[in-house]
Formats: C-alpha cells, structure tokens, sequence
C-alpha cells in the first residue's frame, strides 16, 4: 500500500468513531463529514507532494509545516513546537538547564563572550568577557548562530563540553588558541536582580516569571529586609511575563486574606477560575512602587493588575504591553508540542486588558505617566546588563560616561521617599525648639 493511501486509511479509521457519533446527533450539531471531506484535502496534498515533487521530500517536514501553518491561523500566540523547540520552552518556563553558564552575543567573526554568569562552570573555569568562542566540541563557531550554539552548549549535568577560545592579548590583539573543557551543570536562571538603594529603600528587578521565581524574590526581599529595607522598588520593565503561576505566587507575598489575585475565563460559559492568595502575606505592609513599561506582558501584567485594584502598590512607568490570554503546553507523542491559547484572564476588577485592536482599553495604565524616548529605553536596558568576571567586582555592560539618568526609577524613589517623610509627620503636635534653642518659657496665667 503506497504512503498516500496508508494515510488517507488511517485517517478514515481515526474518524470512524466520531461519524458514527454524529449520525445519531441532533441535526444543529456539524457533521463528522465536512471534517472529514476538510481533512481528505490535507491528505491529497500530502499524497501529491510525495508522488510528485521534483525532488525526495520528509514526510516529516511536511506535517511539521501543516500543523504550523494551521496553529498560525489562531493568534500570535499559539504555536506549535517541533521537538527541539518544545524542549527549550520547558527549559525556560522551569528557570533550569543542564550547561556551562555562558551569556553569548554574535559577532561578525563568532560567538563572543558577553558575561560568564557567577558562579557556574564556565565562571570557574575562568572564561572571561570578550572571549572570542571558535569551536564547540571541534565544530566551528563562526558560523553557528546563537540558537545552534545553545543546544551544543547545554547538555546533562555531569557531561562534558570542550570550548577553544581566542582571547584579546595587552596590545588588543588576538592571542594564542585557549582549550577549556568544561563539566556541565545545572545552570539556575535567576530571575531576580535585586540591590540596595538609599534611605531604606529597596531595589528589586524581576526579568521573567518562571517556576522559582517566588522563591528568587523572597530571598531577595529578606537580604534587603536585613539590611535595613523599608519600602521597595519592583521593576517590571521589559519583563515578558512566563508561568500564571508564578505571577500568583509571586503576587502572594505582598496580598493576603485570601483576595481574588486574577480570574481566567475560557471559551465555556462554566470554565472560569479563580487564582487567590493566602490568608496572610509575609509582606503585606511593605510600601512599594512598581514599574512597567510596553514591554512589560502577562504574568507581569498579573501581578502589576493585582496590586493596582487592590490598591497594594502605585504603578509608575508607561502603558503596559496588553496580553491578557493564557497558553497551555500541550505535550504530543512525538516530543513535539502545541501552545495553546486556552483562555484570557481578567483582573481582580474584571479589567479584560488583551490587546486584539478592538479593546481600547488594553493594557495596564500607570498611576502616574513617566515618558521615556525609545533610544533612552534601549540604553538602560543595556546599562542593566552586568558583566562579571573571576575575581573582579561585577559591573555595567555600559561604561559610567555613557551611561544616562533613569527618570522613572528616579521618580519611584523620590515618592518613597516623600511617604516616608509625610508619615513621619505629627499632625497637631507641638513644634519643637532646634537642639541649641532652650524652648520658650511658659507664660504666666
């Protein structure tokens, strides 16, 4: 039996079941049939290509692009993932990989080294920034792009990699060939960024939401609390969103009493769901100013609709980037997978903040507007980059001279600040003399 037919056999069997179904249906519910007849169309194509085409073709390829083409027609946000690709989302949204812990950016000549991240392999090995990658395991660099270079440089824990690297001599110069071989590990992408500003205020910058990053904040908040933290900068900036339940988790620390955090509303009627905080937050009477931008999407906007209904936290920033619908990974037997869009979600007020271009009302809206140029934006995204290298402090990817003032953070906090005056005010308190001023003698009655 030739492949056009074994498929189109299959396909009939796997349809039998539902058209017998449908004939004892109510007349308004579709016909297996038309699905059926749509399907036939699929199958003929597939059946034409392999008989006719100029040249031998991969069945493989060929339903890989039909299912991608017929996921493309939803939303930008379903998609369906071969397998290696299924593979790097989970390896995303779970914060954890097998590697080395190198941060990569590409060069006209191969693959530079941006930063080693602290304290992972490639860090103690003593790679250092601008390292000038040439192979991966004898395979040359220059012309693997950045996603190749990523699957030869990650692997299972305990497996090794060998990197030959170039490095700049005093005079700038390349110098002699470097062999490193490295032992991968478990690389845990942090998610927070977090530092000590001034006058108790705190600083904490989350890059994404994956599964550890409530634990990676609360850790934060503690060291800062240690060191004197009295109210927080939350910086959302860019931040693209990731796991709904990691913007939950997350909006927990800071809302308690088991208040409505979002609702997720499907295409039934009866599939909504609500997602709640616990009875009792460990930081719930922390002052906090969040910050957002048009980069600042999902579970993100979760969080940041969250505390702005519950009037938890001021938001400061620009109009938020509006993605209000919620993807499931959907596991297939080949290792592939589908993302999904399954349902949208709503905030604790019934905000419905989706950008489609026909909601006006997408997206989070700052309390109070602070405009940023884009050119100014791009350069303190790059002045958050930090480099780091063995035995050296960390510091910028941006030298200070080029750096510019970040008049959002700036404004954030300068109204900590000012709270934290107005709140140290006595109203109808007696006013006291200056410490070298005897305060005046009481008049006689």
């Amino acid at each position: 039996m030739g492949i056009k037919c074994l498929t189109a056999a299959v396909v009939a069997a796997l349809l039998a079941a539902p058209a017998r179904a449908a004939q004892s249906a109510p007349p308004d519910k579709p016909a297996a049939d038309s699905t059926y007849e749509q399907l036939k169309l699929l199958v003929d194509v597939l059946g034409y290509i392999q008989d006719n085409y100029v040249t031998p073709v991969d069945t493989r390829k060929l339903i890989y692009g039909a299912a991608e083409g017929m996921v493309g027609t939803l939303d930008p946000f379903s998609q369906f993932l071969e397998p290696e690709m299924n593979k790097e989302m989970q390896t995303e949204t779970e914060g954890q990989f097998g590697g080395v812990g190198l941060r990569l950016v590409r060069e006209s000549d191969g693959l530079s080294v941006l930063t080693p991240m602290p304290g992972t392999p490639a860090y103690r090995a003593g790679i250092l920034p601008n390292d000038l990658i040439t192979a991966i395991d004898g395979k040359p660099a220059k012309d693997v792009d950045l996603g190749e270079a990523l699957r030869l440089l990650r692997g299972a824990p305990g497996t090794k990699v060998t990197l030959q690297v170039l490095r700049a001599g005093a005079d700038g110069e390349a110098g002699k060939p470097l062999v490193f071989t490295i032992t991968r590990e478990l690389i845990k992408v942090d998610s927070v960024v977090s530092k000590e500003l001034a006058d108790g205020v705190g600083y904490a910058r989350v890059t994404e939401f994956t599964a550890k990053t409530a634990d990676d904040l609360s850790s934060a908040l503690k060291r800062l609390s240690r060191e004197g933290m009295t109210s927080l900068v939350l910086d959302l900036r860019n931040n693209p969103g990731g796991l709904l339940s990691a913007g939950v988790e997350t909006s927990s620390l800071f809302l308690g009493e088991n208040q409505l955090i979002v609702y997720t509303q499907g295409r039934d009627p009866q599939s909504r769901q609500d997602f709640t905080a616990g009875s009792k937050a460990p930081y719930e009477d922390l002052p906090f100013v969040i910050l957002i931008n048009g980069g600042t999407a999902s579970a993100a906007e979760i969080f940041t609709g969250a505390m702005q209904d519950h009037r938890r936290a001021v938001v400061i920033g620009q109009r938020s980037y509006g993605k209000a619908s919620v993807q499931s990974l959907i596991p297939l037997s080949d290792g592939s997978g589908l993302r999904l869009t399954v349902a949208h979600y709503f905030t604790p007020n019934g905000r419905m903040i989706h950008r489609d271009g026909k909601n006006p009302n997408w997206g989070i809206m700052p309390d109070i507007k602070v405009d940023v140029a884009p050119d100014v934006e791009a350069k303190l995204y790059a002045q958050w980059e930090t480099i780091y290298a063995k035995d050296k402090k960390p510091r910028s990817a941006v030298k200070p001279e080029d750096m510019v003032p970040d008049a959002v953070l700036d404004r954030a906090v300068e109204l900590l600040k000012a709270r934290a005056a107005l709140g140290s005010l006595q109203v109808g308190a007696a006013p006291q003399a200056p410490a070298n001023q005897a305060p005046p003698a009481p008049q006689a009655p």
